[in-house]
């Protein structure tokens, strides 16, 4: 059990060893999209449901990337006022999911072939959505969420040519940088010990038995991995960037490949985003955005599955977990080292910001609690002690 213990702590830090320069890099980026883009003049291009206000809304969330719980709040900002409802769906969904930080997990923990179908699947996934949306419009129940949803102060208009030439505008990239990590960090945190637990504890038959791995392929075996694929997200209560090492273990157990894309496409509706849409726009409201993402998540898994496959790109062989020491000297080390140095000046941005008193406006966001924060915690001394454990082996 000892010996289990420190592989699975080891197996998470080298989780996050591989993957480390990767989130310094992507939050880095979107920390001076989310400082020098304006958003405050952005609901006028999505009053409608039409293909530009769509597409709008797309393009506004790609560059408003962010963890999925300050996606909620903006989304709910937008909604309020004006944006139609299925123009917010569009930036709740490319907000979180096409996403520069989310690609680059993707590429290192699962190859290329999984980022192409993270963004083409996204697209898809968004224009589904619409589809679904404008077959079941809930007039009343859209209604009743705008009634039930509050007005944010998003703050004052400011051009970003000035800005980005601007001390306080790089002072807003380094708090911006913080205020990432300071949203995610217990989420990764969570989902990386997870996945060295599940890497350890949980063995490749158990997944391939969930997942009827060793079953005759066919469609009965495919749909049964693209409706259980959102439900096991569903169980670890993470997002995406969390998911990923999980991600990569169903992989090597087999898993197909539309069983893998649901599972990953999967972070909008975990239980804790279920239940702050709940608080925006009320239980209905929250069950039937749900139900929608479930249903489109579903069919583009299929048209990800087929269209790879009839292309020739579906991945020919899983990456196994961990197959190697994570630790040694090659790229990733150096990387991690240049970053490490980029990290340290969004650090200090960061303290140049609150030093210098620099007013800007932030909107509140849902999603933390007491019992996220006693979990990390938990799993932060589970792996200080299997990594002394796995040490003194």
């Amino acid at each position: 059990m000892l010996e289990k213990l420190g592989e699975s702590a080891f197996t998470t830090l080298g989780f996050f060893w591989k993957a480390g320069w990767a989130f310094v890099l992507g939050y880095f980026i979107s920390s001076m999209i989310q400082a020098f883009v304006p958003k405050d003049k952005l609901v006028q291009y999505m009053g409608e449901a039409n293909l530009k206000s769509v597409g709008q809304a797309t393009l506004f969330g790609v560059i408003s990337s962010s963890c999925s719980f300050a996606a909620l709040a903006a989304g709910r900002s937008l909604f309020q006022k004006g944006a139609h409802f299925v123009p917010t769906l569009a930036f709740l969904f490319a907000s979180t999911n096409l996403v520069i930080e989310l690609g680059i997990l993707l590429y290192i923990f699962l190859g290329w072939q999984y980022v192409l179908a993270e963004f083409i699947g996204g697209i898809v996934l968004i224009f589904i959505t619409w589809v679904l949306v404008k077959w079941t419009y809930p007039e009343k129940l859209v209604k009743e969420a705008r009634e039930h949803s509050e007005q944010e102060n998003t703050g004052e208009s400011v051009n970003w040519k000035e800005k980005i030439r601007s001390r306080e505008g790089w002072y807003e990239v380094g708090h911006q940088f913080m205020m990432n990590w300071k949203m995610v960090w217990k989420e990764i945190v969570i989902g990386f010990t997870l996945a060295g637990i599940v890497a350890t504890f949980i063995s490749n038959e158990t997944w391939k038995s969930f997942f009827l791995v060793d079953y005759q392929d066919g469609i009965l075996k495919l749909l049964e991995n693209v409706l259980v694929g959102p439900l096991v997200a569903m169980l670890t209560f993470i997002g995406s960037m969390g998911n990923i090492p999980i991600a990569t273990i169903l992989a090597s157990s087999g898993v197909a490949f539309a069983g893998i894309m649901a599972f990953i496409y999967s972070d909008l509706i975990v239980p804790p985003i279920i239940a702050v849409h709940k608080k925006y726009y009320g239980m209905k409201t929250a069950l039937y955005i749900a139900g929608i993402f479930y249903g489109s998540i579903v069919v583009t898994a299929l048209i990800m599955q087929v269209g790879f496959q009839q292309l020739g790109l579906l991945p020919k062989a899983t990456r196994e977990i961990m197959d190697e020491s994570p630790f040694k000297i090659d790229y990733t080390f150096w990387l991690n080292l240049v970053f490490l140095v980029i990290a340290f000046i969004g650090i200090y941005l960061n303290h140049l910001f609150k030093k210098n008193d620099v007013k800007h406006s932030m909107m509140k966001m849902e999603g933390d609690s007491k019992a996220k924060t006693i979990i990390t915690y938990c799993c932060i001394t589970y792996l200080l002690i299997g990594f002394i454990t796995k040490v003194v082996q």
